[in-house]
This record gives C-alpha cells, structure tokens and sequence, in this order.
C-alpha cells in the first residue's frame, strides 16, 4: 500500500506540474489546478503515515506549507511564530550541546597531541574546500553576469545595518569575553574557543579532580541529545510554518526578476557537491548510501529551517550512528560550523560580485581575489543563524566601498537562496566528520 500511495502521488503531482505549465499558455480553471494540488498533497500526507518517518513528514510538510502559502498567503504570514518557536527551542539546545561535546571529546582523551593532530587535519581540510567553493561561487556569477543590468528597487519594510568589517574586529570577534554574553548572543565560535580552551584546561587537571566535571559534560551532552529528539517531534510543523510563512510573505513572482541569481546559485551548489564533495567521498571511501541515509533528516531541516543550527543536534547523532567516534564527533562538526561554511562561503562570493554587476562597478582580478580573502576571514561562524550571512555581505561591502543598496534586491529571495547555502553547509560538515574519522583510523 506504502508504495502504491507512493506513485498515486508521483502520478497526482507531475499532472499538477504538466496542467501549471500548460496554464501558461492556455488558461485553466483555477479550480481544477487547486483541486489537482491538494488531492495530491492527500496523498502525499498518506505515503506519510505510511512511512512513518520523521524526514518524510518535514518533506510532507514543507509541501503542505508551500502549498498554503500559496493559496492562503494572508494566513500563512501569520504562521512565521509557529516557526519561530521551533527555532527557539532548537537554539537553546545549542551552546549546552557544544560545550558538553567539546568538553567530554577533549578532556575525555587521553592524548592531548592527538586531540591537536586531529584539530590540524580539521583545519586543513575546512580552508581547502572552503576556498574552492568560494573560487566556484566567483566562477558562477563571473559565467551567468546576473547582476548586468539589474533594476535595483529602492528598500522598503525590512532593513538591516551595515557594519564594516576591520581585520582586527574579526580576530577580537573569535574570542569571548563573557561567555554567558556568548551563549546569550548566540555567538557560535566564541563558545566554541570557550569549550576548546575549558576541555584542554580539564585535561590538564588530575583524574581525580577531573572525573567529576568529565561526567557532567557526557551527562549534559546525553541529556541534550535526548531533548533534541524532544524537540523534533515538532519539526514537520515548525518547517512546514517557515515554508508557509516565506511563500507567503515573497510569493514567486519574485523569482521572474532574479531568475538567473537564484538559477546560478543553485547550479553552483550542485557543481560543487558533485565535483567537490561527492569525490572527496569516493577518495576516502566513505560508504556513501548509509551517509546519505544519515544525512538526508539533518540537510531537510537545514533546507527548511535556513538554519543550520536547527540541523546541528541531529546531525552529530546522525553521524555517531554510521560509525564516526563520539570525540571525533563532538570536535569537528562544532569546529565545521564556524570554520566550513561551503555553502555560505560560494554564497557570498556570488553575491558580492553580484553587488558590483547590479552597481555596474567593474572589479578586477586582483580586487576580486582580495575580497575572496576578506570574506574567507569574515565569514567564520555565520551559520547559526538565519540571514547572517546576508549581513555580513553587508559588512564586507561596505569595506570595499561598495554600495550596500544593491543588497536589498537579494532580500526578497534570500529565504529561498539560504535554504539551499544551509542545507550545503550541513552536507559539508556531515562529509568532513566522517573525512577526518578516517584519517584518524577511527570510522567504523
């Protein structure tokens, strides 16, 4: 029954796809394209409680969600605090996740060298694959000149502050002074320094003195897993409210006008998972159908959410279970998530040239290499939270005397682009904890 409810939905939602298209250029009943979609969407809700999995009901609801949004726009607009809930709830999982997991991972070595030999390998490979998707995302928008001849609106409604980004504010911006200011502030790679620099502190410590705080961090990290999963049974509901809430509230006229921004990001994206991390994956063997299957509920509710710290909870359990060490774990997707920001990185290299295309301002190779290099800097530990890395694009432009009001036409899709950047940035971050794992001898 679970499969034939599966191809009645195929089946009901390429009609739906086939009578759109001919819509176009013959036009339909309106009623006959809504009773088409939600008869389709029934079954789609069907194959769901057929399937009974959690990644299957986000994907049924981010459908229902889009479709609401769409026939019920006024309505759906009012669902953003269903999904704001959602996000909250998820955030408070966060900084005690990451300072119980850095803390267990480096204090519960024995091996400090090992711990730093590990911290190394991470590093290394984060800047490798961060700058070829920076040099891809400056390829794409370079080829497809989507911001030539842009008719930039002026702003109105949402606004957001600009704020140049000096190379010394970058470095102080990494360390903590207030650690409770940090955690408060969602400050991402401030707790991270914290819970790196307490887990090396505790280690040094004698057994004795150190068991106890050890056992508090595993416990912490454990009963943080187990709220994770608490809050997740929430999931379909909150992403299905921030899909419902975006096409609401942008609808999709907005991708006539920027079509070909949205289209090069998107096939930027693509090219770098299949010619960047897809081969990554098959030089060190990585078993790639159990780390799809692990995956797949992580990246649905980064894609959803445009959060990657909705995702981050999930995703750390995700790979413990394929076989990748609690330690190996706890220390590198942390560290990934300020340091390996794939999809955020190409982001902001296609979007700052696209700045520079919409304000007809023509950079050279020199000047475009340099602002690669600024963003690499800037762009550690934008991906909690959604739309940062809208503002750092705002920050960075302002540095190279760039106007910022061209920025304002990306905000109209910038729910849809960040949706993809983020669910890249949880993909890249999966890949790189089961990379480093293998090259510590430690997978499986």
């Amino acid at each position: 029954m679970k499969t034939k409810t599966l191809i009645l939905t195929i089946v009901g939602f390429t009609l739906w796809a086939v009578l759109s298209v001919a819509n176009r250029f013959t036009p339909l009943p309106a009623q006959l394209l809504f009773a088409v979609r939600w008869i389709s969407l029934a079954l789609f809700v069907g194959y769901g409680v057929y399937a009974r999995k959690l990644t299957t009901w986000i994907l049924v609801a981010m459908a229902l969600g889009a479709a609401i949004g769409h026939d019920w726009p006024h309505f759906a607009v009012n669902l953003r605090v269903v999904s704001a809930i959602f996000l909250r709830l998820i955030k408070t999982i966060i900084a005690p996740l990451l300072f119980g997991s850095l803390v267990s991972g480096i204090a519960g070595h024995s091996d400090l060298k090992k711990v730093g030999r590990m911290g190394i390998k991470a590093i290394l490979y984060f800047e490798i694959v961060t700058t070829l998707a920076l040099f891809i995302g400056l390829a794409a928008i370079n080829i497809s000149k989507a911001g030539v001849g842009a008719k930039v609106p002026a702003p109105s409604g949402e606004t957001i502050t600009a704020q140049k980004v000096s190379g010394t504010d970058t470095i102080l911006h990494i360390f903590p002074e207030n650690i409770a200011k940090s955690v408060a502030e969602g400050q991402v790679l401030q707790v991270v320094v914290f819970s790196i620099l307490f887990g090396i502190a505790l280690a040094m410590v004698r057994e004795d003195k150190r068991r106890p705080l050890l056992t508090l961090a595993e416990s912490l990290t454990e009963t943080m897993f187990k709220f994770t999963n608490i809050v997740m049974l929430f999931a379909p509901i909150g992403v299905g409210a921030a899909i419902a809430y975006t096409v609401g509230s942008t609808g999709m006229g907005i991708l006539l006008n920027l079509a070909k921004l949205l289209a090069t990001l998107y096939v930027a994206l693509i090219v770098f998972v299949f010619g960047v991390l897809l081969p990554i994956a098959l030089i060190v063997r990585v078993p790639l159908r159990r780390f799809i299957a692990a995956v797949a509920e992580p990246v649905s509710i980064a894609f959803g959410t445009s959060s990657s710290e909705a995702a981050l909870p999930r995703a750390m359990e995700a790979m413990e279970a394929i076989g990748v060490p609690r330690q190996v774990v706890a220390f590198v997707m942390p560290t990934g998530y300020s340091f390996n920001l794939d999809g955020s990185t190409l982001y902001l290299s296609l979007a700052s040239i696209f700045v520079a295309q919409a304000a007809g301002i023509h950079l050279s190779l020199g000047q475009q290499l340099l602002l690669m290099l600024t963003l690499m800097l800037t762009s550690k530990g934008v991906a909690g939270v959604s739309r940062a890395a809208l503002v750092i694009l705002l920050g960075t432009a302002g540095s190279f005397g760039l106007p910022t009001e061209p920025i304002f036409i990306l905000l109209g899709i910038d729910q849809l682009m960040d949706m993809a950047r983020t669910a890249v940035n949880v993909l890249g971050n999966c890949l790189a904890t089961v990379v480093v794992a293998k090259w510590e001898g430690d997978f499986g």
